[in-house]
């Protein structure tokens, strides 16, 4: 929940000029709340960069005051959406029945989903991570098909790395990658497991992105507060690309 229009549009401006008009090694998504989607969208408009909003509700219209719908989310003219992050599942009560419904919404829009996971320090501590994660993947994608799966990215953020300065350790959060790969191996196959983009997210910055990007199983980086500064943020996609 950070800037306003003109700050976004201003933001938005200043990675796209970063950015440059060639190739840019790296798929780059900015994700702004949905009072600034337009301005976003104006402002990287003829640029390689897409647009993704941060939430959205499983019903298509109706009585659901303030809820925001994946046929509105289109129509901003963004093309991913945010399900299921942590602060979502930890402030406003979204479960893994919620966001199963929500992914689905996203799917059938044709918007492409990032699916969070994570667990808490005290389920770190108690060494369910990876029984936590893996109830959290397989219970959101209940009901999909393969190629329903492969349009999907996943984000694994600890919830205890959220905004805190805490990370994982790049070795640590490939162990946990790994894991959600053998998952949706045994769910869809090879070729979906390979396929699907697996992020990491929780207090990623400049510092400490190539920790992460050297791993195996790391795609790419969901990036929170260090998105915020834009030259930060360009060193980070230069470091993906």
């Amino acid at each position: 929940m950070n800037t306003t229009r003109e700050e976004a549009g201003r933001l938005a401006f200043a990675v796209r000029e970063g950015l440059g008009g060639g190739p840019l090694g790296a798929d780059v998504v900015l994700c702004p709340p949905h009072t600034g989607l337009e301005t976003v969208r104006v402002a990287i408009e003829g640029s390689r960069i897409s647009l993704g909003a941060q939430n959205l509700f499983w019903e298509s219209s109706g009585a659901w005051t303030g809820e925001v719908s994946a046929e509105m989310i289109v129509d901003s003219g963004a093309n991913y959406v945010i399900v299921g992050h942590s602060e979502r599942r930890q402030h406003f009560g979204e479960t893994n029945e919620t966001v199963r419904r929500r992914l689905g919404a996203a799917l059938r829009v044709g918007l492409i989903p990032i699916l969070c996971v994570g667990e808490t320090a005290d389920q770190r501590e108690l060494g369910s991570t990876e029984d936590v994660v893996g109830q959290q993947l397989l219970e959101a994608l209940n009901g999909r098909s393969a190629d329903e799966a492969r349009r999907i990215v996943i984000a694994y953020e600890p919830i205890w790395a959220i905004g805190t300065g805490r990370n994982a350790s790049g070795y640590d959060a490939n162990a946990v990658h790994k894991h959600v790969r053998h998952i949706l191996k045994g769910k869809f196959g090879e070729g979906v497991s390979d396929a699907v983009r697996i992020q990491y997210g929780g207090s990623v910055k400049p510092e400490n992105i190539e920790d992460y990007l050297s791993q195996s199983d790391i795609d790419g980086a969901l990036v929170g507060g260090a998105s915020l500064i834009a030259e930060g943020f360009l060193k980070m996609v230069r470091a993906a690309a």
